[in-house]
């Protein structure tokens, strides 16, 4: 099914536009059920801070709530701001980061942390052009962080809110694989305009997507907009775009150097090349994943063949 052009405004189940704002009919129903349904994750609490909300979105990027949560928790009370991690090696977030997996991620944040502790004071900036100058700092973690911590207005484009959007607006089952620019027309199309209310209408979007039109059985039954749901409505026709790209783990580069990582963080010291060899069976995807952590900046190399975790 080809989808419509987001130039032209959506239009609302009778066909007819959804009216200034074409994300209006759909704002009232997703935020108020957000109201009753939200999860109380801990970075959405106020005592999270915008530094909480930072964080989470690092943490949150591919990966699933649960396995956040406990190191969420630990990061936040060993680094309750910017600047207490500022002041420890980068080999500590990788350290702290666990088996969150895709540790440049914990690189990329202490490198934020750093640039907020030299450039703003210690505080994370409530300017969306200074949080994306940021080291590691995207297109959506600066809008997220400010629409979530700081309640500003902008479209904060996730996988879950890209389903949403897909489904209830365009009538297809998936967006596309890599966001598109029709995509980000539509979502700032569709923010409310008032800014508390855009905020909010992006966290529940986005928490739409998250536990009722998941990428697998959906639950349409449980959806506060199904009755205007282009998709639905068109009978859930199936996705006819490029195939969906699987992840695959077992077996690849990713896992070997997950299990070399796991073995640096829980040495205290530098590690002998020796020790490294015991984690995988072939000498050559071994030493082609060391490389790669060596090259990414998350495992040093030093002289008589040890390895550790950056220190700088």
């Amino acid at each position: 099914m080809t989808a419509p052009t987001t130039d032209a405004a959506p239009s609302g189940n009778d066909g007819a536009p959804l009216g200034q704002n074409p994300g209006h009919a759909l704002h009232t129903p997703v935020i108020t059920w957000f109201d009753e349904h939200a999860r109380d994750l801990p970075w959405r609490r106020p005592e999270a801070g915008p530094w909480g909300v930072m964080v989470s979105e690092f943490m949150l990027q591919q990966t699933p709530v649960n396995r956040v949560l406990p190191v969420y928790e630990q990061w936040m009370a060993r680094w309750p701001r910017p600047a207490d991690l500022a002041r420890e090696s980068p080999g500590e977030a990788v350290r702290a980061w666990g088996r969150l997996g895709y540790p440049r991620r914990a690189l990329r944040l202490h490198g934020a942390a750093v640039a907020i502790a030299e450039r703003h004071g210690g505080d994370v900036p409530t300017d969306h052009a200074q949080l994306l100058a940021l080291p590691g700092i995207g297109e959506y973690t600066a809008a997220a962080v400010a629409s979530f911590a700081y309640g500003q207005r902008h479209a904060v484009l996730d996988t879950n809110v890209r389903r949403v959007l897909a489904r209830a607006v365009t009538g297809v089952q998936y967006p596309p694989n890599a966001t598109t620019a029709a995509e980000r027309r539509l979502a700032r199309a569709l923010l409310p305009e008032d800014e508390r209310t855009a905020a909010r209408w992006a966290a529940a979007s986005m928490e739409l997507g998250a536990l009722v039109c998941t990428a697998k059985n959906e639950a349409c039954h449980r959806c506060p907009i199904a009755a205007q749901c282009a998709w639905r409505l068109a009978g859930k026709p199936e996705h006819a775009g490029p195939p969906r790209r699987g992840q695959t783990y077992a077996g690849t580069d990713r896992q070997v150097r997950g299990k070399l990582l796991a073995v640096l963080r829980e040495a205290h010291a530098p590690v002998a090349q020796a020790v490294l060899d015991r984690v995988w069976h072939d000498p050559v995807q071994r030493a082609r994943a060391l490389d790669g952590l060596v090259a990414d900046g998350l495992v040093e190399p030093l002289p008589g063949g040890l390895y550790r975790l950056p220190l700088t």
